[in-house]
């Protein structure tokens, strides 16, 4: 799998190159609930065919109607960017599918410049964190290399993203629990490597689209150079692996680090960890571990949910409440039944 907004900013690059009308339409503002965030893209071309998505469905069927010619001349001749507004009447939110009667807006680039496209595409594809502004009013673009992941930025005159490669997903650790996460993390748009130095654990190895390294973990984690788009996730339940990941990792940027173990096994780790490698409680505070949220899970698919939960929660900046903790639940569960 790739980002979407790679697919998204290929498949405008490529109409636009065959000759075709087009328009690249980006979220760039909502108020109240939302089916997509601001950032999310989509391409349109003259004859109705899209790529990516801005909302549920609906306004992307309204923008096919208004501007393709798959309902009459279409409206693609404008060469000016246009900013439109959706759900902003109850009729509208109800019309559009928009939950809770939230409201977006969109701004529409008709016939975006190729060879800014192709370049912007170009280093996406080479692993490059990209800025790409937008003026509002002539529809000039310029990119620029970015050292690190922003938020949108729209202040009605220019639009500034940051695109970039993928999130990571660096798991330690064959076994089936991995087989769910990846599957899972592939399905959210992550790039998943698995390692294992252990052949036997990689010969079931059955999920498409993961990269597989054989090499010792903590060479897996350098060699992956974590950003802050990267989580990594000890699974093997081998101290000798698992702890040598953990120890690269949680002196990385990743934005998640996270390891498999019960509670009993989690208070060892530390201690090991403390003890005999010179990490704190400072260190270790980073560390999710037993990983994931509590939902009672017993099942390696099960416990994949509540693992993909958790790491999606501090990729969005979500604060999960203490009695999300497994260790946390688990404690609450012993005192009830006690």
């Amino acid at each position: 799998m790739e980002s979407i907004d790679v697919r998204v900013l290929r498949t405008a690059r490529d109409w636009h190159a065959a000759g075709h009308r087009l328009l690249l339409i980006t979220v760039v503002k909502t108020w109240g609930s939302s089916p997509r965030p601001v950032g999310s893209m989509m391409a349109l071309r003259e004859d109705g065919r899209c790529v990516g998505s801005v909302s549920g469905g609906c306004i992307e069927d309204d923008l096919v109607h208004r501007y393709t010619c798959a309902y009459g001349d279409g409206a693609m001749a404008q060469t000016t960017p246009a900013l439109v507004r959706y759900g902003v009447t109850a009729d509208e939110a109800h019309r559009f599918g928009l939950p809770c009667g939230g409201t977006l807006e969109l701004l529409l680039e008709f016939q975006p410049d190729l060879a800014a496209l192709e370049t912007l595409v170009q280093r996406l594809e080479s692993g490059q964190l990209m800025q790409r502004t937008v003026d509002c009013i002539t529809g000039a673009v310029t990119l620029a290399p970015a050292p690190a992941p922003e938020a949108l930025r729209f202040d009605g005159a220019r639009l500034t993203s940051t695109l970039g490669p993928q999130y990571r997903m660096l798991l330690i650790g064959a076994g089936a629990l991995a087989e769910y996460l990846a599957t899972m993390a592939l399905f959210n748009d992550f790039a998943v490597t698995v390692c294992d130095p252990r052949l036997e654990h990689l010969g079931t190895w059955s999920v498409p689209d993961v990269r597989i390294t054989r090499e010792m973990p903590d060479d897996a984690v350098r060699t992956l150079n974590p950003d802050t788009r990267t989580c990594i996730v000890a699974l093997s339940h081998d101290p000798k692996l698992d702890d040598l990941a953990l120890l690269e990792a949680l002196h990385s940027p990743a934005f998640y680090v996270g390891a498999i173990g019960s509670r009993r096994n989690t208070i060892s780790r530390r201690q090991r960890l403390m003890e005999h490698f010179d990490e704190t409680e400072e260190s270790l505070a980073r560390l999710h571990a037993p990983v994931g949220i509590y939902i009672g899970s017993k099942t390696p698919a099960e416990i994949a949910v509540s693992v993909m939960a958790e790491i999606l929660a501090v990729k969005n900046g979500v604060a999960l409440p203490r009695t999300f903790s497994v260790t946390q639940a688990k404690a609450r569960l012993e005192m009830q039944g006690s």
